[in-house]
């Protein structure tokens, strides 16, 4: 690196143990494996290690969010620099502690779209998981440090030249003199930006320094490999050539989930695919159908979850969330990819929470899914020999014929029989009658008499 460079980073360093030191609120720095996460962690270890014994006085919280969904390649390499990062402050008595966060199994993006039948997130408004994956599981982390110590310094990678928009996003929140601004929305947060002012050219520059090795004894190397190609019109790549395919990169890739429905296209996933990456292709092709049964009416309910139902402007019922057999679908597709890739694409903890939402919601066989687990894998859930129907086939079959025959929805007499059994312990409580009268009004039940009762005032005026 030049003198310019050098600089420009010692004074960056110089700052932040003025920050660190001016009183004992904790750091915490979100951690994406990315190259601006990525600096600011190796510039916090580079402070720390600056400062004496005696002035490393609190915590430094280096969080990762895992929606459980990420990139297997790029969730494997977070997970080994948290272990890394761990170990290297421990060796020097910096008071960083790396920590891996989960969303919470209710709010996984398996648990939302085969357990509940969420529709697959769409541009430009349908983007229910963010929040879910990782903003609760961020924020929750904080407050429990909040709790713990009253106030927290929150650390942010952002820089204003990686884009117009987001330069200003960050010009917005800045109070001018002030270093430290007032988190948004979690009381008792402050935020520090460093890097805001650092230009992109210097980004790798600086992690590629001393033969790529970072602070915590891991190769940038590797980083640098993980950003393959987008966009060349953007920007011209700094730092020329990567790896041995000579593909010049932009630094401006950003990881995502796999299964990512908000874009047409994921470019992150086929970049690692077309640079060698091949065992992805069924990830992709996977979330490829995702798409393609979003926009299957087939695919979908014609009731939301609420059992109302609207109309579109063209006459038609609008769509819900996914039926449960398309769900199903779903899982036994999802089970068998992760036997052809020997990835690890959905846990235990969804799938027990998903087999109860199935249940809940007229799987009166309880078996549908520990029985779709075991023809894709061959091998029994741990809770299989607990799954007892509660009707037989035969009673089953029966209860159809005659739902067919008196034209009433099986449907509604599987979610009754459902609500029924849930409730036949409790002994002296309206539980049963409640849950009865609540499925009894769903909207998609009254909607045609609704509708021809509206029809019949209009002509009527």
């Amino acid at each position: 690196m030049n003198q310019e460079t050098i600089k420009l980073f010692d004074n960056i360093i110089e700052q932040m143990a003025l920050v660190y030191k001016h009183d004992s609120r904790p750091w915490m720095i979100g951690f994406s494996g990315g190259k601006d996460s990525t600096l600011l962690c190796q510039l916090t270890f580079e402070m720390l290690e600056r400062l004496s014994p005696e002035e490393r006085n609190k915590k430094v919280y280096i969080v990762t969010s895992d929606t459980m969904v990420e990139n297997p390649i790029v969730q494997n390499y977070m997970h080994r620099m948290k272990d890394a990062i761990n170990q290297a402050s421990l060796q020097k008595k910096l008071g960083v502690e790396a920590h891996i966060i989960y969303p919470a199994v209710k709010n996984r993006f398996w648990s939302a779209v085969i357990g509940l039948g969420y529709p697959t997130p769409e541009a430009p408004g349908f983007r229910w998981c963010t929040e879910r994956l990782k903003i609760i599981p961020s924020n929750d982390f904080t407050y429990d440090v909040i709790k713990k110590d009253g106030e927290i310094v929150i650390l942010l990678g952002v820089r204003k030249a990686e884009s117009i928009t987001r330069s200003r996003s960050i010009t917005s929140r800045e109070i001018e003199g002030k270093i430290l601004t007032p988190h948004d929305t979690i009381k008792k947060a402050y935020v520090y930006s460093p890097l805001s002012e650092i230009k992109n050219e210097y980004v790798w520059e600086y992690l590629l320094k001393d033969d790529g090795m970072s602070a915590w004894g891991t190769d940038n190397n590797y980083l640098y490999g993980l950003y393959q190609g987008e966009d060349l019109g953007e920007e011209q790549s700094v730092v020329g050539e990567v790896n041995k395919d000579k593909v010049a990169i932009t630094g401006n890739s950003r990881f995502g989930c796999w299964c990512c429905t908000m874009v047409k296209e994921d470019k992150s996933l086929t970049n690692f695919i077309d640079h060698g990456a091949k065992e992805l292709e069924p990830l992709r092709e996977y979330r490829n159908w995702l798409v393609e049964m979003r926009s299957n009416p087939d695919a979908r309910d014609y009731r939301r979850r609420n059992g109302s139902v609207y109309t579109l402007s063209s006459g038609e019922l609008g769509r819900g969330p996914f039926t449960l057999e398309t769900r199903k679908l779903m899982l036994r597709k999802l089970l068998e990819l992760e036997e052809q890739t020997g990835y690890n694409l959905i846990s235990m903890e969804e799938l027990k929470y998903i087999d109860k939402v199935w249940e809940s919601e007229g799987d009166l066989s309880c078996r549908a899914l520990v029985d779709i687990y075991y023809e894709v894998k061959g091998k029994r859930l741990p809770w299989d020999q607990y799954k007892k129907a509660k009707y037989d086939d035969e009673t089953l079959s029966y209860i159809s014929e005659l739902c067919d025959q008196n034209d009433v929805p099986f449907d509604l007499i599987s979610r009754l029989m459902v609500a029924v059994d849930n409730n036949k312990l409790y002994t002296r409580s309206r539980n049963t009658d409640k849950e009865i009268e609540k499925i009894l009004n769903q909207g998609w039940l009254h909607y045609e008499t609704i509708r021809e009762e509206l029809k019949n005032e209009i002509d009527e005026n």
